[in-house]
């Protein structure tokens, strides 16, 4: 069931960090589905009062980093053998929109959740992606649409998640690549800066970056820049393989 988030800390914040920074093994087999793993990530999406575009996206972002620095994902907690099944795999996302008794019948399913300026979404325990809770598989992947919104420059003192806004991705897939990019960001920390970000409670912005602005990230990616990294997509969907679609900066670095 979705609960107020347990971080973690001392060695179990060790490993958790140890893993995101080790990355995907690769072990998945795309060819053998029982191999294909995922994380369910569930937008919140009444059909009245929608929210906006952009906190929903840092929802998901913080509800993601949430999740993969919880001490139940930690070696003997109980979400330990499906993460690191998961983290073995490709960490594929799979987003999904809920509302109303949908929405109360997700929050039941193991995981963490997130609010940003009213906008929620969900973060779930990874599995099987024929094995999804029932709660979970039911719901529509497609119709997450939501308009642009313009929420201004980001604050100076979190990490943001740049999106490349010339892809044109829909909320669905700009949730499953920021998802991505967070997990980056986040094993690309140095410890005491990671447990600086936890203490700060996990501040995460999310923005569409303009042409020049993509084109000067992009640029800084490729030299290395310190707290800058970048989702190259495997273009499943949507985008063509290869494509970078985000870019995390941490301005602390």
């Amino acid at each position: 069931m979705t609960t107020p988030a347990t971080l973690a800390t001392g060695a179990a914040l060790d490993w958790c960090h140890a893993r995101l920074a080790a990355g995907s093994a690769g072990a998945e087999d795309p060819s053998d589905r029982a191999t294909v793993r995922a994380m369910p990530l569930v937008l919140h999406l009444p059909k009245a009062d929608r929210p906006a575009r952009t906190p929903l996206l840092e929802a998901v972002a913080g509800a993601v980093a949430t999740l993969c620095l919880d001490e139940r994902v930690a070696p003997g907690g109980d979400w330990h053998e499906p993460y690191a099944d998961w983290m073995d795999a490709r960490m594929r996302k799979i987003a999904r929109r809920a509302r109303g008794a949908q929405w109360r019948a997700a929050l039941e399913v193991d995981g963490v959740s997130r609010q940003v300026d009213g906008a929620v979404a969900g973060a779930f325990v990874p599995g099987p992606v024929d094995e999804v809770d029932p709660r979970l598989g039911r719901l529509q992947i497609g119709g997450t649409d939501l308009e642009r919104d313009e929420p201004g420059p980001p604050p100076t003192s979190a990490p943001v998640v740049w999106i490349d806004g010339g892809l044109g991705m829909s909320v669905g897939k700009a949730a499953a690549q920021v998802g991505h990019g967070v997990m980056l960001l986040a094993a690309a920390m140095p410890r005491p800066r990671l447990d600086e970000w936890i203490a700060q409670g996990l501040p995460v912005s999310v923005r569409e970056a303009a042409p020049e602005h993509w084109c000067r990230l992009t640029g800084e990616l490729a030299a290395g820049r310190p707290g800058v990294t970048g989702v190259v997509d495997a273009g499943y969907t949507e985008v063509a393989p290869g494509s970078v679609t985000v870019i995390a900066v941490d301005p602390a670095r």
